[in-house]
C-alpha cells in the first residue's frame, strides 16, 4: 500500500551520540534513512504553501491533492 507523507522540514537534525554528531533526515528524501545523505539540498528552494513530490531526483508540484 502506498502512502503520502508530508515533510515540512528542509534541513537535517543534528543529534549527539557518545560525543559524535549524527545527522538525521527530516526532509524525507534521504536514501540512507534515518541518516541524512544531503538530499535535502533538492528542497531548499521550495515555495511556502505549495505541495511537491519527488520522483527520480526531480521535483514536481502537486496541484490536485
Amino acid at each position: 500500500m502506498a502512502r503520502i507523507v508530508k515533510h515540512e522540514e528542509k534541513i537535517p537534525m543534528e543529534v549527539n551520540i557518545g560525543g559524535e554528531s549524527k545527522w538525521i533526515c527530516m526532509c524525507g528524501l534521504s536514501k540512507n534513512k534515518p541518516f541524512c545523505d544531503g538530499s535535502h539540498k533538492l528542497c531548499g528552494d521550495e515555495e511556502e504553501g505549495k505541495l511537491y513530490k519527488y520522483e527520480n531526483g526531480k521535483r514536481v508540484e502537486v496541484k490536485d491533492f
